[in-house]
């Protein structure tokens, strides 16, 4: 079904150990706007989505799992060499008292990942206009996360990820294009 290539979907590098930085990415690994919850949501919009788009929720889908896997690169390496210390002084000890350095689905704030960020109502359009919505605040997370930090290495893989946000939300608009111009045409049998 995949084939797997050993290698993320673009480099991660990380120029300095930064438990604060890897603290606030842990935003787009569980939280509300997070790659965790947009792989879930297209997987899970493409059971009632036309097939005239369901390759579109497919793509994006499994690329958001992609992201999260840099997400997760990102915070293993911004952390792999910090001591207790600093995890403490990053506001990181509960983390690091519940999870040791492993990665898990939670936002910045420590709240845990829930199911009730997946959103799903069964009407495409509606649907699509979520997911554009989702891309969108995933950008601006994004942004905001490249403003946080002055390491070039980290802004660079977050600026990738932005420039994903906004090509999935112009795709996810061309599919509601799509569908109400298929809408409007009258179906004859």
């Amino acid at each position: 079904m995949w084939v797997y290539e050993k290698k993320l979907q673009y480099p991660v590098r990380v120029s300095k150990c930064d438990p604060r930085m890897a603290k606030l990415l842990i935003e787009q690994y569980g939280g509300a706007d997070g790659e965790l919850a947009a792989a879930l949501r297209y997987l899970n919009q493409r059971y009632t989505i036309p097939d005239k788009v369901i390759g579109l929720l497919n793509d994006i889908g499994t690329e958001e799992f992609a992201h999260l896997e840099m997400i997760a690169t990102m915070v293993y390496k911004l952390t792999k060499d910090a001591t207790p210390e600093m995890l403490k002084a990053a506001g990181m000890d509960p983390y690091y008292v519940n999870h040791d350095k492993a990665l898990f689905y939670e936002n910045a704030g420590g709240v845990p990942f829930t199911a009730t960020y997946i959103q799903a109502k069964g009407d495409p359009i509606a649907d699509l206009y979520e997911d554009i919505a989702a891309e969108e605040k995933a950008r601006a997370t994004y942004q905001w996360l490249i403003d946080m930090t002055d390491d070039v290495d980290i802004q660079d893989s977050l600026k990738f990820l932005r420039e994903r946000e906004i090509v999935h939300s112009l795709r996810f608009r061309e599919a509601v294009e799509i569908l109400k111009e298929d809408r409007e045409h009258k179906k004859f049998f």
